[in-house]
């Protein structure tokens, strides 16, 4: 599915490309927009490649990141014409930020709700505790299906979002809020989510420990929530 959309992604970029070389004919006068364009197009066709010759997970996935982020900054901020300042272009991608942010908040919210069922139904199953509740909860290799899916759905969702954010704060050029407090913790989030996904996938780790884990990385995005008025630009709670 992924590479479907990958592909998907490819045909249109590739299309939307051909029609800006056309309608611009001289090469000599293709703008900013163009040769950025055409940046990102690479970006996903040598992932593509990769991808096809390769079974090289983790460059496909960076080299996707960075595609994205180019994209976003090459849509939102250099257009043919049009002359942005850095304040209206960080504005324009604050919304792509925070609905990435959002969607990633909602499909990770639900594969910690799967974890704790998991984990309350190992614990029952464990114990030899039988209720009316274990009785009417799914098999713990569904719950297991369906906890993995949706963390492996919201991190990619939360990469894509702070990608936006790390890019609209370079384009302020303001260096100094990557040391903000709600940054590093949001990237502390990331990098356990990533870190607990490739341990259960690649390191046969317990299903019960992934679950645990999945918790833990939920609530240092809650965390991440409560300490708005300690960050310099999320103060807005």
């Amino acid at each position: 599915m992924g590479t479907g959309l990958l592909i998907f992604v490819w045909v249109l970029q590739t299309i939307f490309l051909i029609h800006r070389i056309i309608s611009h004919f001289n090469l000599s006068f293709l703008s900013l927009f163009e040769y950025m364009l055409f940046f990102s197009w690479l970006l996903v066709t040598i992932s593509l490649v990769i991808s096809r010759f390769f079974r090289i997970e983790f460059i496909v996935f960076f080299v996707n990141v960075a595609g994205f982020a180019v994209l976003t900054l090459n849509l939102f901020g250099i257009r043919s014409g049009v002359s942005m300042e850095p304040w209206q272009l960080a504005r324009e991608m604050l919304v792509v930020h925070v609905s990435l942010m959002i969607c990633a908040y909602a499909v990770l919210t639900i594969g910690a709700i799967f974890s704790g069922m998991y984990l309350f139904l190992h614990g029952r199953l464990k114990s030899k505790r039988w209720s009316k509740s274990v009785q009417r909860l799914p098999s713990l290799d569904v719950i297991n299906r369906l906890m993995y899916r949706f963390v492996l759905v919201g991190t990619p969702l939360l990469t894509m979002s702070l990608a936006v954010a790390v890019t609209s704060i370079m384009v302020e050029g303001r260096y100094g809020l990557l040391l903000d407090l709600k940054v590093i913790a949001s990237f502390v989030a990331l990098v356990l989510y990533i870190w607990n996904m490739l341990h259960y996938r690649w390191f046969d780790s317990p299903s019960w420990k992934t679950a645990r884990w999945n918790l833990i990385c939920f609530a240092v995005l809650l965390f991440n929530l409560l300490i708005n008025e300690a960050s310099s630009f999320h103060n807005w709670s």
